[in-house]
């Protein structure tokens, strides 16, 4: 038999993999946002005014993500993880139970 791995490894590596996401998608859309969307979504706008203005996504998910967390986190340690994260229909199907 195989073993899987200690618990606090692959919770590790499951952290590793998703801040690496996380920051890919930051990187991936802060360069696009610099060199591609001022001129593409703000063409009106002066360049300096464009890009901040292509930046503002960057900035509005780079800070509302704590406040989520903490907002969230302080419901799943209230109400339960579970009944957080997964939509009641999702709940649903999983387990079978009917629509009601």
């Amino acid at each position: 038999m195989e073993r899987q791995g200690s618990p606090i490894g692959r919770v590790a590596m499951a952290s590793l993999i998703g801040t690496t996401m996380e920051w890919y998608d930051f990187f991936l859309y802060g360069t696009a946002a610099a060199l591609i969307f001022n001129r593409l979504f703000f063409p009106s706008f002066e360049l300096l005014a464009g890009t901040l203005a292509s930046f503002a996504p960057v900035a509005v998910g780079f800070f509302a993500r704590p406040v989520g967390g903490i907002f969230f986190g302080h419901l799943g340690d209230r109400i339960g993880r579970r009944s957080i994260l997964v939509p009641p229909e999702e709940r649903r199907r999983a387990t079978g139970e009917p629509a009601g």
